[in-house]
């Protein structure tokens, strides 16, 4: 997995990139704990490029979300494909975290 960082105007977004798996996971935890750290706390999540995301992918999005709520910020979900999507609606979760069409979009007006 990869993951690359990108500065707009109201929120940092990480693009992940391969599969989000128990093997991945915590590299996607650690970031959004390092801008959270940093008082980078509106953070957006671009899954475009993310072809499966298992548990401990949906884990490491909670505790994300979780990190940035309590730091006052917010996380959220743009470009998820059918696959991510589909698992987000089968687990309840995209009533939690909010799916966009695209990143830049994600926080517009905040």
């Amino acid at each position: 997995m990869n993951i690359e960082r990108r500065d707009l105007a109201h929120a940092v977004v990480l693009e992940v990139e391969g599969r989000l798996t128990a093997a991945v996971a915590p590299q996607l935890r650690n970031e959004v704990a390092h801008l959270v750290a940093a008082g980078r706390t509106s953070v957006a999540i671009d899954l475009a490029k993310v072809d499966f995301i298992d548990s401990s992918g949906l884990g490491a999005l909670i505790g994300a979300l979780k990190a940035t709520r309590v730091a006052g910020g917010d996380l959220r979900i743009a470009a998820a494909g059918d696959q991510v999507k589909q698992v987000l609606r089968l687990t309840n979760l995209d009533r939690v975290l909010a799916v966009y069409p695209d990143a830049e979009r994600a926080f517009d007006g905040s």
